[in-house]
């Protein structure tokens, strides 16, 4: 008989994984897109089960209004300025050493998105747009990599399995980006930290059946609000027409090559993505600006607070600028400050 880790005695006992299905977990790739409210529970769950490695993909730094519901973060996160995929990956490796677990400060857009998840076995969304989860959901199909949404608003919540070819994609039920304002946002609504818990535990339960070969891959939608009481699950058709999984179209992929901005979710901020990767000099930066306002900067990012303004910029070239009026104004304040 295999001998299986004492760690995951009790996982690999279970008749749905088994020792056999305990070593596949072992030897997959999963990356988890977003470390928020649905990414650091996703993680954690994963770590856990003893993925043998998991690459963590985010933007954004630790704030204080993420510890209400981000799992992996505590105040020290907050006060010491760390991005979210950096926070992530120094509390995971005290939960599991045995594990690889890598952090990508970054965003995740057309330009690098293949390059990403291109030796990844399956992805677990934790993104908090439409935009990113369409971009996703091309270079999944693209690339045959099987994949989990989730989202959350209030107390409510959603999880399916989107598995290339065999259910439906994204956009078969999700055709275009809903148009500003129409949708509420975490700041406009709020959300339970219970709800983000329950179904990111969902779909980590989903992710090991999926990497164990489960029979009991859930094939349906699962739509749970736990403030009303509801939960209900619906399969969701695949859509003849739709341009990505039927006629491979990605146009979500092969769109914004250049710069381009994003306004982030419930943040009132500007992400701003150069075309091109760029080293920034951090030093060199606060010795030619440094009369222009305030800085504080580390190994990670850059913050430069200018008025009611604050820019943080990341060693790449992206920057999150915060308090500002729209997209247009944010790109000028860039260049004027960084170049473009």
């Amino acid at each position: 008989m295999k001998h299986v880790s004492e760690r995951y005695s009790r996982q690999a006992i279970f008749n749905g994984i088994g020792i056999a299905g305990q070593e596949k977990i072992g030897k997959s790739r999963v990356a988890v897109i977003g470390v928020g409210a649905l990414g650091t529970v996703i993680a954690n769950n994963l770590a856990r089960a003893g993925v043998g490695y998991i690459r963590l993909i985010d933007r954004d730094f630790v704030e204080l209004s993420n510890l209400q519901r981000q799992t992996l973060f505590n105040e020290e996160d907050v006060r010491d300025n760390l991005p979210k995929a950096v926070a992530a990956v120094k509390h995971l490796k005290n939960v599991n050493s045995d594990i690889v677990l890598e952090e990508v400060i970054s965003d995740f857009n057309p330009s690098n998105a293949e390059m990403l998840l291109g030796d990844i076995d399956l992805v677990m969304d934790g993104t908090d747009n439409y935009e990113s989860r369409l971009l996703l959901n091309d270079v999944c199909l693209k690339n045959n990599i099987p994949w989990i949404h989730g989202a959350v608003l209030g107390s409510y919540g959603l999880t399916t399995n989107i598995i290339p070819g065999k259910t439906a994609c994204y956009q078969c039920f999700m055709p275009e980006i809903p148009k500003m304002g129409t949708s509420g946002t975490c700041s406009s609504v709020g959300v339970l930290n219970m709800i983000t818990g329950i179904i990111s535990c969902y779909a980590s339960a989903e992710a090991l059946k999926i990497l164990v070969d489960s029979p009991d891959i859930r094939k349906s939608t699962l739509f749970i609000d736990v403030w009303d009481n509801s939960f209900n699950s619906i399969e969701l058709p695949m859509n003849p027409a739709c341009p990505a999984c039927h006629k491979q179209e990605y146009h979500y992929l092969y769109n914004h090559k250049s710069t381009y901005t994003t306004v982030l979710c419930g943040q009132n901020a500007v992400q701003i993505v150069p075309g091109q990767v760029r080293k920034m000099d951090f030093a060199d930066i606060v010795k030619r600006l440094s009369h222009l306002g305030e800085f504080q900067y580390n190994s990670f990012i850059l913050q430069l607070k200018i008025g009611k303004v604050e820019m943080t910029l990341f060693t790449d070239g992206r920057a999150i600028i915060k308090n500002i009026e729209n997209e247009n104004k944010a790109k000028a304040l860039y260049a004027e400050y960084f170049g473009l």
